[in-house]
């Protein structure tokens, strides 16, 4: 089965779930704010590997489905808040919902997805799952959800310096997306009911995915067309300290270095086609796809302590989706 079947098969009962947990909201306008993201689509990668972490330990997907509702909105709540930070108009096609109820009730909207993801989270305890197991769960999400805001901070901090390790940036990007994927992998396993060795491997599996992923999005900026949904290229347009900009901002020539920082700081999109023939004359885009390779890898690797399943097969075939796709 394609990947992106799997995935909508997943994606259902969660979308069913959501439309349950979010159906009492009052009043009208709260209700449709919060559960308009979520109606508008997306992959739901992180609940998808909630319940498949879960399944590669315990065959069953029943007892993690409200942990995957969880996940997913949270990963919501952070996409309307962000949205307003940057002051995006669109998201998954549609404007955003700031745009659309305005900037007071898409916080109260994004806030409300917040509580209510605890209160998923909670409702764990009535699948069978053990209370100790859904107090771990929660110290988890909790971690997720405070590596979530650091990162955005440190994203920000950034943006006014061209003074940035590539370390640095990584760890940026594993607080900012990594976190949340590795805390819907471990949650998955610890209500699952795995072991320690189990745990952890699902910890690394979700960790290594989550940079993968946000490294891919960065070179998929670079080499995409217009179905990613924002112009190509934008990412050198507004300056963002990619491992790209980063790694051939250390290799270049003085004079090189100078001029792609120049490059950057202008903010117009003329000066695309200069700074990309920077970034691919010190192989800065080459490097990046050899970096999100060796997550993807470590990924695959770190599956080796489950035992042989249809779910530890999918989780393989995720890894290699976060690294082949387009969009």
């Amino acid at each position: 089965m394609d990947i992106m079947d799997i995935l909508k098969a997943y994606s259902q009962d969660v979308d069913a779930q959501i439309e349950n947990l979010l159906s009492t909201l009052e009043p009208e306008e709260l209700r449709e704010s919060s559960i308009y993201l979520t109606r508008a689509g997306g992959k739901k990668i992180r609940p998808a590997l909630t319940m498949l972490s879960c399944q590669a330990i315990s065959g069953s997907t029943e007892k993690a489905i409200n942990a995957a509702v969880a996940i997913e909105l949270i990963h919501t709540f952070s996409l309307i808040h962000d949205d307003i930070m940057d002051n995006d108009d669109t998201r998954r096609g549609l404007a955003a919902v700031h745009k659309v109820w305005g900037e007071p009730t898409a916080i109260l909207a994004g806030d409300t997805l917040f509580a209510k993801a605890y209160e998923s989270l909670l409702l764990t305890a009535e699948d069978n799952v053990p209370y100790a197991k859904v107090l771990d769960s929660l110290k988890i999400l909790v971690d997720a959800c405070i590596n979530i805001c650091e990162g955005q901070v440190l994203d920000m901090s950034f943006e006014d310096t061209f003074d940035v390790e590539r370390s640095q940036y990584t760890h940026m990007i594993y607080q900012k997306t990594g976190a949340l994927i590795t805390a819907a992998t471990t949650i998955g396993a610890i209500i699952g009911g795995a072991s320690e060795l189990q745990i952890e491997g699902l910890r690394k599996y979700g960790e290594n995915i989550g940079i993968a992923f946000q490294i891919q999005d960065d070179y998929i900026d670079l080499t995409g067309d217009d179905s990613i949904g924002k112009p190509v290229g934008s990412d050198l347009v507004e300056g963002k300290k990619t491992i790209m900009v980063l790694y051939a901002l250390e290799k270049a020539t003085p004079e090189d270095h100078n001029r792609l920082i120049e490059l950057l700081e202008a903010n117009d999109e003329s000066i695309i086609d200069e700074a990309m023939e920077l970034l691919n004359k010190y192989g800065a885009i080459n490097y990046a796809k050899i970096a999100a390779y060796d997550h993807i890898i470590k990924a695959k690797e770190a599956l080796a302590v489950l035992p042989e399943s249809e779910a530890k097969d999918i989780l393989k075939k995720l890894a290699n989706y976060v690294y082949n796709r387009k969009v």
